[in-house]
């Protein structure tokens, strides 16, 4: 039994040793030390900024709890951790239709309505990409990992007065991340998600023409004919800093769009897009389309360092049968990360499809996950194994890489 088990350690069991860290953990950003949080952050990525996170911490989904660490090594900071407490249901696993579905299908959702597990998760369920932890640039990360491990371990042990957490998952791992083999060694479990689609914007892109004079023929029609539709139905298209007087009318689309996925952890609150306008400024652009003035369609997009990202879409499904909204508002996001200056444009997990005819190409994601009991990592190993995920089309909509072939 010992040698099935073994390398699967609890999270229960701490460490034997001192490990020779220190640990501040919070509740709150602002009750750490903010300039070590800056110099180890660094501005790498805007999941990680304090700016967003106060915003989270006070617009945030209500099963959300942010809680933060900081790792020191001889009184210096070496890493910084956001982690999220989580309370996830059953509901919030199944798919859609089930959830909405006939009588046998709601007879399932009266089981999962009675299960719920809170995780904790070291990252951001609300994004997508390693926004969990940074390391000083200058300690060996073999080193530090472990130290991540333990102050997640502290975290978790700290939450047992409100309720334990029998999960820690570390999201989100792009191919060979150096934080993988680590991980793997502390008996984490890698399971492999749907890839994330990134478009790399060219340097020469200034504007969405130039994006789309980089296109062939077949594609740069096929966008063209979007606009075009989205004209000839009457619809508008604004940009600016979110009115906080549209919040009600901006989180009814979102709703239609977040209501609709198959897994749905977390949902945000209406005061989450003016509150996130308001903290990130000049950082953040909204694009609305709008019939007669009122929203029917929207997408916000962040700057991520030199990057940027498109954050959450919403839109009127109604309208969307009437016109390319989404098909509209992926061509708004390349607008607007070509805008803030940005390298490359993250279109997220969902609708690899019409992201690929873009030219956002897939990048291989994971997310590592560990259970308190031993049986359960191993069982999970088991699970892993026969986990598929769908491989994203292969398109080519660009002149250079046509003529490449």
């Amino acid at each position: 039994m010992n040698g099935l088990f073994r390398g699967f350690c609890p999270l229960d069991r701490r460490p034997r040793l001192p490990s020779g860290f220190g640990f501040a953990l919070s509740e709150g950003i602002d009750f750490l030390d903010g300039a070590a949080w800056d110099a180890l952050v660094g501005g790498r990525t805007v999941f990680m900024d304090r700016r967003y996170l106060r915003v989270v911490e006070a617009a945030g989904p209500a099963n959300l709890k942010p809680r933060y660490a900081l790792v020191h090594l001889d009184r210096r900071p070496v890493a910084a951790i956001c982690a999220q407490s989580v309370l996830v249901r059953g509901t919030d696993l199944m798919e859609a239709e089930a959830r909405t579905g006939p009588v046998a299908k709601r007879a399932l959702r009266g089981v999962a309505d009675r299960w719920a597990e809170r995780v904790l998760v070291c990252g951001n369920l609300l994004s997508c990409g390693p926004h969990g932890v940074a390391l000083a640039a200058d300690v060996d990360p073999e080193t530090l990992w472990p130290a991540v491990h333990e102050a997640l371990h502290r975290l978790r042990k700290a939450e047992r007065l409100h309720r334990s957490h029998d999960f820690v998952l570390v999201k989100d791992h792009f191919g060979a991340h150096d934080a993988a083999a680590p991980l793997e060694r502390l008996a984490f479990k890698a399971i492999e998600t749907e890839p994330q689609m990134c478009l790399t914007l060219e340097p020469g892109w200034r504007t969405h023409d130039d994006y789309l004079k980089a296109l062939t023929t077949k594609y740069r029609g096929a966008a063209r004919k979007v606009f075009k539709e989205v004209a000839e139905a009457g619809l508008t298209i604004t940009r600016g800093p979110i009115d906080p007087g549209e919040a009600e009318a901006l989180h009814a689309l979102y709703l239609q769009v977040a209501q609709a996925a198959d897994v749905r952890l977390v949902c945000l609150p209406a005061s989450h897009f003016p509150a996130l306008s308001a903290a990130l400024g000049e950082d953040l652009r909204c694009t609305v389309i709008r019939r007669d003035g009122r929203p029917v369609a929207f997408v916000t997009t962040l700057r991520d360092g030199e990057d940027a990202a498109a954050y959450f879409v919403g839109f009127d499904r109604t309208e969307a049968g009437r016109a390319p909204l989404y098909l509209r508002l992926l061509h708004a996001a390349i607008e607007d990360a070509l805008a803030l200056g940005a390298r490359r444009l993250s279109f997220g997990r969902t609708a690899l499809e019409p992201k690929a005819r873009l030219g956002a190409l897939p990048v291989e994601t994971r997310v590592h996950l560990q259970h308190r009991v031993p049986v359960m990592n191993w069982l999970l190993r088991a699970l892993v194994c026969g986990v598929e995920t769908e491989p994203a089309p292969d398109r080519n909509p660009f002149k250079t890489l046509a003529a490449a072939e």
